[in-house]
């Protein structure tokens, strides 16, 4: 056997004694044909050799009594070696062997294919068994061997179809999944400044890149160009979204300054007005800071809510100090309101006006007293006056009254009316009369219509007379 047949021989099947080497006669007794390989030294034999099939391998082969063993193919035989010293079956089994191994070999890369192995793997494999068969070495049905090659090699471009399809779909989920990657990258950065939700923009931003580095590490290769395009447009995204950060922030930085001074400068003066004691000019003061406040531009919230901490702070010692100056004011007016009290229920005694001379009396005398009384508490003030204010209105109108009944021209006013209407009403009777006589229906109508009008106004004047009298 060559060296290149003693690589291939790993599983030999028994032991048997080195064999000579055939002598030039042995060799001119075989049968023509080409010069048969010698069989290499037969290696140790192990317990777990499985049997070979000798009824087969006698189908394809056959030995000589000097141990040479032929192969028949396509019904010629082909010398495959020799194997002296040792059984007919012996030598017959060991090239047989070789034979099942490759069969073997073929049945595990027929699983291989069943179970998606790399198909050019499994390709190289097959191309190296025809090789072996191709030597003629071994004894079996090799035809058979090479179908189930021919097989083997079909299934093996159908999977590397299939796998083709598989890596080309992977590629394009691939492409598509880091083309979503940059579109929702660059849709971030394409926002609008004044809109961008910037710590939630900010931390997808993020995100997106550790999925891009994820998709780098351990995603399919997309291609040089391909990648390259993509990487120039995700980083592209993200620089346009750090710069359009960092000028909202250096902007906002700026109206924030801008928004503090304002303030500041609104907090000086209520801190420069908090010990004035000139109560009602210092309260409109505050009024117009406030609305000053109100109308300024916000600074950011943690700066906002310090200064308005401090503007509040320099309100309230103002206003803490005015209360505290009217309770004291009020303590010293409680007595006062006393006083009031009791000269108001004075005041409501005189209603309702029976003699109005007497009732200005009366109220004068309560006026006086009630200077005289001072200062009531602010609370009770508004309350206080209008009281006193009720029983003035009513005297006073109980005096107009008065004097509209007594007055010498209202009353002559009302006797020349009177006289007036009367002398209508006699004239108007008159032409009812005559209208009435003439058979006039319509003149009669009229002037029973004016008739009554002028009758309705005497009723009304004498009346009003009555009540002047």
């Amino acid at each position: 056997m060559t060296e290149s047949q003693k690589s291939d021989d790993t599983a030999a099947p028994e032991a048997a004694p080195v064999p000579s080497v055939p002598s030039p006669a042995a060799f001119a007794k075989a049968k023509p044909g080409p010069a048969a390989p010698v069989a290499p030294a037969a290696p140790i034999a192990t317990a777990s050799v499985v049997p070979v099939n000798l009824e087969e391998a006698k189908k394809w082969g056959r030995v000589e009594g000097d141990g040479h063993v032929f192969l028949t193919l396509d019904g010629e035989e082909h010398p495959v070696g020799q194997y002296p010293g040792v059984s007919p079956d012996e030598a017959l089994g060991y090239f047989a062997r070789k034979f099942e191994d490759i069969v073997a070999q073929i049945a595990l890369h027929e699983q291989r294919v069943s179970s998606h192995a790399n198909a050019a793997d499994v390709r190289k494999a097959s191309a190296h068994l025809r090789a072996q068969l191709a030597e003629r070495n071994m004894v079996g049905d090799i035809r058979g061997a090479e179908a189930r090659l021919d097989a083997l090699d079909a299934a093996v471009t159908e999977a590397e179809a299939e796998q083709k399809a598989a890596h080309e779909k992977a590629r394009a989920d691939e492409l598509a999944k880091r083309e979503a990657i940059v579109a929702e990258a660059e849709s971030i950065a394409g926002q609008d400044p004044q809109r961008t939700q910037w710590k939630t923009s900010g931390a997808r931003m993020n995100e997106l890149f550790d999925d891009w580095k994820a998709s780098q590490k351990s995603g399919l290769r997309l291609g040089r160009s391909a990648e390259d395009a993509l990487w120039k447009r995700f980083r592209a995204a993200r620089t346009q979204f750090d710069r359009h950060r960092r000028a909202y922030f250096s902007q906002l930085d700026t109206a924030n300054a801008a928004a503090k001074a304002a303030k500041e400068q609104l907090i000086a003066e209520a801190e420069a007005l908090q010990t004035s004691t000139d109560w009602g000019y210092a309260a409109g003061e505050y009024r117009r800071l406030m609305d000053e406040w109100k109308a300024a531009p916000r600074a950011n919230r943690k700066d906002d809510d310090a200064l308005w901490a401090r503007f509040r702070a320099a309100q309230n010692v103002f206003f803490e100090a005015r209360q505290a100056a009217n309770a004291a004011i009020d303590r010293e007016f409680s007595s006062n309101l006393k006083v009031k009290e009791a000269l108001l229920a004075e005041a409501q005694q005189l209603l309702p006006v029976t003699d109005v001379a007497a009732a200005k009396r009366a109220l004068q005398s309560i006026r006086d007293r009630w200077e005289d009384a001072g200062k009531v508490p602010r609370a009770d003030m508004g309350r206080i006056e209008a009281g006193l204010r009720k029983v003035e209105d009513a005297i006073q109108n109980a005096e107009h009254e008065n004097w509209r009944r007594t007055d010498p021209e209202i009353q002559a006013r009302t006797d020349s009316a009177l006289t007036q209407l009367e002398s209508s009403i006699a004239a108007l009777r008159d032409d009812l009369t005559r209208a009435e006589n003439s058979g006039n229906a319509r003149e009669a109508a009229k002037a029973r219509e004016a008739l009554e009008a002028r009758e309705a106004w005497l009723e009304t004047l004498r009346r009003s007379a009555s009540e002047l009298g």
